[in-house]
């Protein structure tokens, strides 16, 4: 099988074939696409006599789609490798679905969390054993042409399809004139944007065109990003770039990394000092509704809801996005924009919501310092590896502004999942 160039033979998977390819592509199309690109936020459903917005874990085709997908991955993966291919699945992050799906017991809408927990489960199952069975190399070659194409497909709708612009009459009028391309919201296409370049400067490569040409796309993915108007995506994607670089240069050297790691720690001490220094300032940034585009408002309400629910929290899935089923009613006032927030645009504070102690620690273990490990760990190709430690760097700040972990089959979740599944496949192979 071609290596494209793209990272070290031993990251391959000999035994793959054309169909484990075609799978992981479905899956890859699945999500980064969909099947009803340009048309807006998916439709409500009812649920236990309920509206919930954008169908709870999606719709049924979509749903059916996933779930062919994952018999063919598992099928593929049973054929060729037997029940060895399933060790190809995190201990930490198998507890954490487990826990998901209990919290179905408490929860105030349980048919949505069984709902979206279990559409977690299909999507780490997918994602891992699709790059256990095709390898990392694959993985990488296919994960770039989807995210090239995306790209162009973003740029050729603007001027060919209204919907590919935030149109007037959006509920944030703020929004009127950014760039979405096929999705359904600009933030969503910025992260896009910016993964994409991310992917395409830190791809190891092994000839002067392909660096010409990376570079010309990742130029092309940022400057899409910032039509977008994603400032999120746009700060973000320059520090990640940034740490990126520093992992590439300071992990050839052990005397490197400690110094990176010594200095990291004087700036966070510096900047929590400043925090300190300067409470009364940033209380009142956070109190002020109209800051973060409103997402205080909704931190706020996240903050309360975990004062009163810190154990178990509110149950997978149902804190936001679930119209009148959604405990975050009780905590904002009525008529605020918030009441129809799609996420709580912070992803820990989310997990924390919704899974409680357990969950967030669970989370934090499995989606945090696992990978951080893995990465930290010497050994391996130093340039994929900077590769997905900038793609981690990036999607753990995004975060902070966004919510990401869990959140049903977006497209910066199951870029998560896909860095976990080559970071998992990368040790693998090394100690074979």
């Amino acid at each position: 099988m071609a290596n494209d160039g793209i990272v070290a033979e031993s990251y391959t998977a000999p035994r793959a074939s054309w169909i484990d390819e075609a799978v992981f592509l479905a899956f890859l199309l699945l999500a980064f696409v969909g099947l009803t690109p340009f048309s807006g936020s998916p439709p409500d459903v009812t649920v236990a006599g309920q509206v919930v917005a954008g169908g709870g874990a999606g719709d049924l085709a979509r749903q059916l789609c996933y779930l062919v997908v994952l018999a063919a991955v598992m099928i593929e993966t049973v054929r060729k490798r037997g029940s060895a291919a399933f060790s190809a699945l995190p201990l930490l992050l198998l507890l954490l679905l487990a826990w998901c799906m209990m919290s179905a017991a408490w929860s105030g809408a349980p048919l949505v969390s069984i709902r979206r927990a279990g559409l977690a489960v299909v999507l780490v199952l997918c994602a891992m054993l699709s790059v256990e069975t095709i390898g990392v190399n694959r993985a990488l070659v296919l994960l770039r042409w989807v995210l090239l194409a995306v790209l162009i497909v973003n740029f050729i709708s603007i001027p060919l399809i209204p919907t590919a612009v935030h149109l007037p009459g959006e509920e944030d009028p703020n929004l009127v004139g950014d760039w979405r391309g096929l999705y359904t919201h600009k933030n969503i296409a910025g992260s896009v944007g910016a993964m994409t370049a991310i992917v395409f400067l830190f791809s190891p490569r092994e000839t002067q065109r392909r660096l010409f040409f990376d570079v010309a796309v990742a130029l092309a993915a940022i400057a899409f990003t910032v039509m977008t108007r994603s400032k999120s995506s746009l700060g973000l994607l320059a520090i990640a770039l940034a740490l990126g670089l520093v992992y590439r240069i300071a992990w050839k050297k052990d005397l490197d990394r400690v110094i990176v790691v010594v200095a990291g720690a004087v700036l966070l001490v510096f900047a929590v000092a400043l925090i300190v220094a300067d409470q009364g300032a940033i209380m009142r940034l956070f109190e002020d509704p109209d800051e973060f585009t409103g997402r205080t408002e909704i931190w706020q309400a996240e903050a309360a809801f975990i004062r009163d629910h810190a154990l178990l929290g509110a149950g997978f899935g149902t804190f936001s996005d679930t119209g009148g089923l959604s405990p975050l009613h009780n905590y904002i006032g009525n008529g605020s924009w918030v009441n129809e927030a799609s996420h709580g645009h912070n992803g820990y504070l989310q997990i924390l919501v919704t899974t409680g102690i357990v969950g967030f620690a669970l989370a934090l273990a499995s989606l945090v310092v696992e990978p951080a490990l893995e990465l930290w760990r010497r050994g391996g190709d130093l340039r994929l590896k900077a590769l997905l430690f900038t793609l981690f760097a990036f999607l753990l700040l995004h975060n902070l502004m966004e919510t990401d972990f869990l959140e049903g089959d977006g497209v910066t979740w199951v870029t998560f999942l896909l860095l976990m599944a080559m970071l998992g496949k990368m040790r693998r192979s090394e100690a074979a």
